[in-house]
């Protein structure tokens, strides 16, 4: 017997034995074969690296995820493992910066949160809370990946091979791994602001400074690009989802189309695999870094994905400080402490030697005290600010992941949601009845609009909300914490019943605006103003509900159909506004002449070879924020059609657009490319330098399809670098045997230079196509790619 056919034979014979141990109606044998079947994971692959992981039991299927994982990730959950630890700084130096979330900090910042933020007590008092399946997956991933680290052990990739930072993980490093994703678009998007919190100094004191004039003389856009900047407002990343009900279906079953917009590198990379344990779950798709379920998928009956929702994850909380001491602050008039917490952080030096270095942070009942003076954020004399997060200590989201993985139906999927695990994303979901879901059932401090007026703050830190979304309540009065419903999953969050979802027959769509305008027919009243509001704000979401009706006013919807429509690439904001500018481009200036003669010719998409997409860009970045640009400006009545048109015959605005074009033109041949270059040559991945096209546009100028240069922002004589957008998309249908599914991961399965799989699926991209993925055990047999794994844990 061969090598091979030992393992298909072990393969079949864990299959076999899982399935009489789920299904069959005897008690568990305690043989030695069936001991070692429940430790077993077969993993299999497909084409494009895809693993097909099974295993008897929940805890030896996230063995075989952890083990896939560091197959193709291992330097990257080591990187994860160092930030989990607070050991950036000793390892890569304190000013070093790494991602830690969404953006770049300084090693040594990241080291101090996380010293501050973490209680490894409280983390696990949280995951005992969670069911027991949850922490067998918990258990399963940490030992796996440990597996995977002795069996390769002098043979990692050349990052991270022989490296002292690369260790084993532990229960307590994968909580504080989870808990910083979970996190990262709350209090963990403000870490520099908590580090940077400190009493004011004695002189400050003595000033007596008035922090409602601090916070009146900052300048409301200076406030939203300051949260701009930390992610908080205008995140570039998110996505897109749709999903059509069997009255417009070409079967009458549902389809769903699911297009994320996440990073291309770091720890948000998605990781596409099939889960099986027999009798239990049947699951395909993708997760983040250290996921031990599928996050965005498909199983046998229901399809489903995520956009980014806009509730808040977060309060903050203004406090009254004592006149004589501003680390005491008043609640209910009585003086209570701030709790202060000193950590050290072991930096390296360029020198190779190493120095401690020790900060003080502090909090309040609250929670953290956070500084961020473009914000308007300032400890003084008499007011800090602090924030309370929804989030930290959430160790459910497993749970509702491994409901989606069981649904047999939406409203199975809507079960699922009611333990409010979901940490900041709506859910969008089809079924094979013909269903289509739309819920933003995440976790959002519950708060509603009478509670926002009760404990309202200052009227300068009040104002917070319509410069940037940020909701402050007054934080002396210990009244204004949130409501604990006791109808809710989690008594301090909004209850479902209180958040908006629909089930319709017809379509649902979201580009992470509202819920308000998830379906133009449908009616919502009573919702928090946490969650949001009926404005909308991204042109994707306008550009959702054109093409939609369009694409059904075309014929039934099919997988295919949904598809083709996404990569039509189609720039809202070039059909809107280029009519005016061309126009007036008879009269332009000199500089911008050139410009329009391109412009002019571009057909208006962002294919790999449309001529001006590049230009149309660089103009529109800086053109879209021109005050009073448009020549009809936003009117909520018509929300879709505004706003459009360029003011051109304002001479004012005129000149700033003129001054744009001719900026934007410069900029494109400065960076060494031609006006009306194919865009296919500019625009190019970060992580490779494989000269691969790839098409798609900016969020601001409404495509779909939406990739972008978050880094570099803006075209460079190396091009435009896309480091984010379309990631891991999928469209899925049914039909008698179940779900017909095809896939592209943009950016491929594996972070290892030297891999087959780091650009092979960002070429099909590049040519607009897709992987059939294989589902049904047959179909896996015959697509497997080399042998099959099988390891005992």
């Amino acid at each position: 017997m061969t090598p091979h056919s030992k393992f298909l034979a072990c393969s079949s014979l864990l299959f076999t034995i899982a399935l009489c141990v789920t299904g069959c109606g005897f008690a568990p044998q305690r043989s030695a074969e069936l001991s070692t079947a429940n430790r077993s994971v077969t993993i299999e692959r497909t084409a494009y690296g895809i693993p097909h992981i099974a295993a008897a039991n929940l805890e030896s299927l996230s063995y075989g995820i952890a083990y896939a994982y560091a197959q193709d990730n291992v330097c990257q959950v080591a990187q994860m493992l160092v930030t989990a630890r607070g050991e950036r700084s000793t390892f890569f130096g304190g000013t070093t910066t790494a991602l830690f979330g969404f953006r770049p900090l300084p090693n040594e910042q990241i080291d101090t949160f996380v010293a501050a933020h973490m209680n490894d007590a409280a983390l696990e008092r949280s995951w005992l809370a969670a069911s027991n399946d949850a922490q067998a997956l918990s258990r399963g991933y940490v030992a796996g990946y440990n597996r995977f680290l002795v069996d390769n052990e002098g043979k990692l990739p050349a990052a991270c091979n022989g490296q002292s930072w690369v260790k084993p993980m532990s229960l307590a490093e994968y909580r504080r791994a989870t808990e910083l994703t979970l996190v990262q678009a709350s209090l963990g998007a403000f870490a520099d602001a908590v580090v940077a919190a400190k009493p004011p100094t004695p002189a400050v004191k003595t000033g007596r400074i008035d922090s409602q004039e601090q916070v009146a003389a900052i300048d409301a856009n200076e406030v939203r690009n300051a949260m701009r900047d930390i992610g908080i407002v205008d995140s570039p990343y998110g996505s897109n989802a749709w999903a059509f009900g069997k009255d417009v279906t070409a079967n009458g079953s549902g389809v769903l189309l699911g297009n994320p917009h996440f990073p291309w590198v770091g720890n948000n990379r998605f990781w596409q695999m099939h889960l099986t344990v027999p009798g239990d779950l049947d699951v395909m798709g993708a997760s983040t870094a250290l996921g031990s379920m599928v996050q965005i998928g498909f199983n046998r009956d229901v399809a489903w994905s995520h956009t980014v929702s806009t509730g808040k994850r977060f309060t903050l909380h203004e406090l009254s400080l004592d006149a004589n001491d501003p680390t005491v602050y008043l609640i209910d008039g009585k003086a209570e402490p701030m709790n202060s917490k000193t950590v050290t952080v072991r930096v390296r030096h360029a020198d190779g030697t190493f120095k401690d270095v020790s900060h003080t942070l502090w909090s309040s009942r609250w929670g953290p005290i956070i500084v961020n003076p473009r914000a308007g954020l300032n400890w003084n004399a008499k007011t800090a600010y602090a924030l309370k997060d929804a989030n930290t200590g959430n160790a459910r989201s497993t749970d509702t992941w491994l409901a989606f993985a069981r649904a047999k139906s939406n409203q199975d999927l809507l079960r699922g949601m009611q333990n409010l695990g979901l940490p900041w994303v709506n859910t969008i979901a089809a079924d094979r009845a013909g269903t289509a879901v739309y819920a933003d059932w995440s976790v959002v401090p519950d708060v509603d609009a009478d509670h926002l007026k009760r404990c309202a703050p200052s009227a300068p830190a009040a104002a917070l909300v319509n410069a940037a979304g940020l909701f402050v309540l007054n934080g002396s009065k210990s009244d204004c914490d949130w409501r604990k419903d006791t109808q809710s999953g989690v008594p301090g969050l909004i209850p479902t019943a209180r958040m908006p979802s629909l089930t319709r027959t017809d379509w649902v769509h979201n580009s992470n605006d509202s819920f308000f305008y998830t379906q133009p027919d449908a009616k919502w009243s009573n919702i928090s103003p946490l969650v949001g509001d009926d404005i909308v704000r991204r042109a994707r979401t306008r550009s959702g509900l054109i093409e939609v009706p369009d694409l059904i006013s075309r014929g039934k919807i099919t997988p295919e159909a949904a598809q083709r429509q996404l990569f039509e690439n189609r720039n809202l904001m070039a059909r809107l506004v280029l009519p005016d500018l061309l126009a007036a481009c008879v009269d332009g200036p000199e500089t911008a002449r050139a410009a329009c003669t391109v412009l002019r010719s571009w057909n208006r998409t962002n294919d790999i070879d449309a001529r001006g997409a590049h230009l149309f860009r660089e103009f529109w970045r800086t053109a879209s924020g021109i005050k009073d640009v448009y020549r009809e400006a936003y009117d909520k009545a018509r929300p879709v059609e505004t706003p459009r048109g360029l003011r051109m015959t304002d001479a004012a605005v005129a000149s700033k657009v003129w001054d744009a074009l001719s900026a934007a033109a410069k900029k494109v041949t400065d960076a060494g490319f031609a006006l009306d270059a194919p865009l296919g040559q500019v625009q190019r991945p970060v992580f490779s330098e494989e000269p691969i096209a790839i098409h798609g546009g900016d969020d601001g100028e409404g495509v779909l399809n939406n990739i972008g240069d978050r880094a570099a922002n803006g075209i460079t004589a190396k091009g435009i670098r896309i480091d984010y957008g379309t990631s891991y998309v999928q469209s899925v249908g049914f039909d008698e045997r179940g779900p017909v599914a095809n896939a592209i991961l943009t950016y491929g399965q594996s972070t290892n230079p030297v891999s087959p799989h780091v650009t092979d699926q960002l070429k099909m991209y590049s040519k607009k196509s897709w992987i059939k993925l294989p589902f049904h055990r047959e179909d896996v047999v015959r697509e497997r790619v080399g042998e099959v794994l099988t390891l005992v844990r």
